[in-house]
């Protein structure tokens, strides 16, 4: 298993070198100058000029390709162009808020999608599965900035149960996880009903119950244990999933996180950030993949990494 391990995370060195070299390109692809932008509207030429020769804009894109994965290579993003900060100061204020609301969202969304999904499997084709699926869909056909709006208006407020803002409060998780996580959790029950009914249909599932296991045993010890793999499978992409979703449900709610920061970035074509936040995205999804890989072996022991 080290040894697994220890290859994966130096496996990870070209892919995110890979990465790299696609984000640099696509963030010097986007319309507009960052130049004129942070030199302000009523910056004549020569100080526009000024300001991307400080940049570095004005050297030849290999050479800035060159001083990009320089920098990046010994942790350091640059600067804002837009806050005059530290690229790595300001994702470092804005990370625990988006990573906190994540997560939130993925614990409610697997516990309630899974519940749905478990139910949906056991009592397939009858009137739990046909309500638990009902949901499923709605889940999945509503838009989040729409489902995050209606949400908004009738317990913020209408209501007046939660604040319209982030304050600080338990209560500013409640509405913007429920929007974040309102997908995933359909998808999760989806997803779990299908690796179920697959399961229960199995031979050792007939076994059990002819030896007259109860139930709830069957499903909970016979098959949990063997749906859970492409469960997991899925819990790994919807959390990559809700990492950019949340760039969405920030915008919506004003939460304060990564996603905020990044569509402030790229209106205002900060460089800087753009990259340093699509790297890390793009650093997360790929650990997510790799924990996924190793809860295989927990949750089924004959798996063997060679």
């Amino acid at each position: 298993m080290l040894n697994f391990l220890v290859k994966r995370l130096f496996g990870l060195l070209p892919t995110l070198a890979i990465v790299a070299v696609l984000v640099f390109l696509f963030v010097h692809l986007l319309p507009g100058d960052p130049a004129r932008l942070a030199a302000g509207p009523e910056a004549d030429d020569a100080t526009v000029a000024l300001v991307r020769a400080d940049l570095g804009l004005d050297r030849p894109l290999p050479a800035q390709f060159a001083n990009f994965f320089v920098k990046i290579a010994h942790g350091d993003f640059g600067t804002s162009t837009r806050s005059k900060r530290p690229v790595s100061t300001e994702i470092g204020e804005r990370f625990m808020p988006t990573l906190l609301l994540t997560l939130v969202s993925m614990v409610w969304a697997t516990a309630f999608g899974m519940a749905i999904g478990i139910a949906s499997a056991v009592w397939r084709n009858r009137w739990p599965d046909r309500i638990g699926m009902t949901i499923a869909v709605s889940g999945i056909s509503f838009p989040a900035f729409a489902l995050g709006m209606l949400l908004m208006e009738i317990f913020s407020v209408k209501l007046g149960w939660l604040p319209v803002v982030p304050d600080g409060t338990w209560k500013s998780y409640v509405l913007p996880s429920l929007t974040l996580g309102a997908a995933v959790a359909a998808v999760m029950a989806r997803f779990t009903r299908a690796s179920f009914v697959e399961v229960l249909n199995e031979d050792f599932v007939r076994t059990a119950r002819a030896k007259g296991v109860h139930e709830p045993m069957v499903v909970l010890k016979h098959c949990l244990r063997n749906a859970m793999i492409p469960v997991v499978t899925m819990m790994g992409l919807q959390f990559g999933f809700l990492l950019g979703g949340s760039i969405v449900v920030e915008a919506v709610f004003n939460w304060p996180g990564l996603g905020r920061l990044l569509v402030d970035a790229v209106t205002m074509r900060d460089y800087p950030v753009i990259q340093a936040i699509v790297l890390l995205f793009s650093l997360e999804f790929i650990l997510i993949n790799l924990t996924v890989d190793v809860l295989y072996a927990v949750i089924n022991p004959t798996i063997r990494f060679k």
